[in-house]
């Protein structure tokens, strides 16, 4: 083995300690009752103690690593032209870019505006991207997100809206913790009660796995402050219509 493995695989054990070598059994033994229909309770996204520990280079090594075990255990020939890069590239996926919303460094800094226009209306951006991943099955989730808010005297730039979506998207989510993670954020950078957000998208693990279904979409949705009441509700449902 070499050193920088070695070295590698030490750090990981130290973080997870004694858990690694234990099966999943041992370690979780609720985890077979708990199956597809597992939804946290927690608004945060569960994360072990120690997630920052190892740096960003190291944790593409390691990754490399384990997903070539994983391609050679399915029967793929990592010799082969075509495949050889596959699992560097990969990790670097995993972590630049499709995950890149697990570390907290990437979270977009918003920065406030006086409401110098005295605007007291509904401010809704809609058809904004969600491109997320299904944290039981790691499948993209494709989608919308339409969100509105009320100043309460400070409006935030319209590109940082899609950019807070983005962050919590960039991750293994549930769709519903989602919603929820993006109007917990603008309520708090916009310092307002007055939010709402609905995502409707796809869920590859539907349409690609188990029972196949490529018609369907869901809904979920968070209203807040305002937005409670019918006619504030109505009034964005018909804007984002």
């Amino acid at each position: 083995m070499k050193l920088r493995e070695t070295t590698l695989n030490m750090k990981v054990n130290g973080l997870a300690g004694k858990a690694l070598e234990k099966s999943s059994d041992d370690i979780w033994p609720e985890l077979s009752a708990i199956g597809d229909d597992h939804q946290s309770a927690n608004l945060e996204t569960p994360m072990r103690e120690g997630a920052f520990d190892i740096s960003t280079d190291e944790k593409i090594d390691l990754i490399e690593e384990k997903f070539a075990d994983i391609l050679t255990i399915l029967g793929m020939d990592l010799q082969d032209d075509s495949l050889r890069g596959t699992p560097r590239r990969v990790a670097k996926m995993y972590v630049n870019e499709i995950f890149q919303g697990l570390n907290p460094d990437n979270k977009p800094t918003a920065k406030l505006f006086d409401n110098k226009y005295r605007y007291n209306q509904m401010l809704v951006e809609k058809n904004i991207n969600v491109h997320s991943y299904c944290e039981h099955h790691l499948v993209p989730i494709l989608g919308k997100a339409h969100v509105a808010y009320i100043s309460s005297g400070k409006v935030i730039g319209l590109s940082k809206i899609n950019r807070i979506v983005r962050y919590f998207a960039k991750r293994p989510q549930v769709q519903e913790r989602l919603t929820e993670q993006i109007a917990a954020e603008l309520k708090k950078v916009l310092e307002t009660e007055h939010v709402a957000v609905i995502i409707d998208a796809e869920h590859m693990c539907v349409a690609t796995r188990g029972i196949e279904d490529t018609g369907s979409s869901t809904i979920t949705t968070h209203y807040s402050g305002k937005f409670l009441e019918e006619s504030y509700r109505n009034e964005y449902l018909k804007h984002i219509s």
